[in-house]
């Protein structure tokens, strides 16, 4: 049965943020391991930028270099039809001022902040296990947290605006991806920061028709990315060969993780090539039994079986997360 969803002036719970689980487990040794989100652990490798870069207002040209390095590793025939933002969120919070109000399905469970912005901004918010009819149909591909990956032949079939969330599709088969073979009234978003590693160069990307673009980047308004995710952002899009080597040790590393939380109990229930989701029968005695070993995990508070770990960053990260795990 669907669940409405109602807009709250109180913020979602999302990972990533070690000041609360800090002051929980005081006595977790140091450093942390954050295993709470879904962002590649061995980040881009960050060269010296020009001081200009930081003391300048970004330009035109550059955000123009960046566009053309985005449509190159999305397989966007038309660099016109991407814009950059300060980030998916702010994507994700733009959108729902773009449309009227409207009867929005969103397939979840998946990331809540979709069907908090929608609802926030008066729209008629549905979370569905399925497709059905509605104005705006928003879809996580592959899911978060589930790793859900539904196929482009069922996102094809006519069904109103469409929003397909690609935060996490970086690592798969090229084909997984609307992005390069766009339908008609689609809106794709891609995360940069999830796949490189550098979230905190706050940028990320929409795909769609010309019209819808032109809509986003004048809701975003002039000087919308620093000049330094720019820069980092081009070059980092432009290194095929680093992306390779990522995919690589990301597919290893998984599996290495799978291996050791099914020795710890957990079963796999699925996730995506940066997190893994595993449901334990005493999954907050485990996320506390980690907690004061200094390592933090996703919980969910409707599924109190779930936890999702994101990959570790190396060997001893690993030697840690075994340790506690047993």
């Amino acid at each position: 049965m669907p669940i409405t969803a109602t807009g709250t002036a109180e913020p979602l719970a999302h990972g990533g943020d070690l000041s609360n689980i800090r002051r929980r487990f005081p006595e977790a040794p140091e450093p942390w391991i954050d295993l709470s989100t879904g962002i590649n652990p061995v980040p881009y490798p960050i060269v010296d930028l020009a001081a200009e870069t930081w003391s300048r207002l970004p330009t035109q040209q550059q955000e123009q270099a960046l566009l053309e390095a985005a449509a190159r590793r999305y397989g966007v025939r038309d660099p016109a039809t991407i814009v950059a933002a300060p980030g998916t969120q702010a994507l994700i919070q733009i959108l729902p001022r773009l449309v009227a109000r409207s009867r929005v399905a969103v397939l979840g469970p998946t990331y809540e902040e979709h069907a908090h912005c929608w609802a926030r901004h008066g729209h008629d918010v549905a979370i569905v296990p399925d497709f059905e009819r509605a104005d705006v149909t928003i879809v996580v591909n592959p899911n978060n947290p589930t790793g859900r990956l539904l196929p482009q032949e069922l996102l094809r079939q006519d069904r109103g605006l469409l929003i397909v969330d690609e935060a996490f599709v970086d690592f798969l088969a090229p084909s997984a991806s609307l992005a390069g073979n766009l339908p008609a009234n689609t809106i794709v978003l891609r995360s940069f920061g999830k796949a490189y590693g550098l979230a905190g160069a706050r940028l990320g990307f929409a795909i769609a028709e010309g019209r819808i673009i032109d809509r986003i980047r004048d809701e975003l308004g002039p000087w919308a990315v620093s000049g330094p995710a720019l820069e980092i952002g081009r070059r980092a899009l432009g290194d095929l060969a680093w992306l390779q080597a990522a995919t690589t040790r990301l597919a290893a590393d998984r599996q290495k993780l799978d291996t050791l939380l099914v020795s710890a109990g957990s079963n796999i229930l699925g996730g995506t090539p940066l997190f893994r989701l595993a449901r334990h029968p005493d999954a907050a005695g485990l996320a506390d039994r980690l907690g004061r070993q200094g390592i933090h995990v996703r919980r969910f508070a409707r599924e109190p079986q779930w936890l999702r770990f994101g990959l570790p960053a190396d060997d001893g990260a690993f030697s840690r997360i075994g340790t506690a795990l047993a």
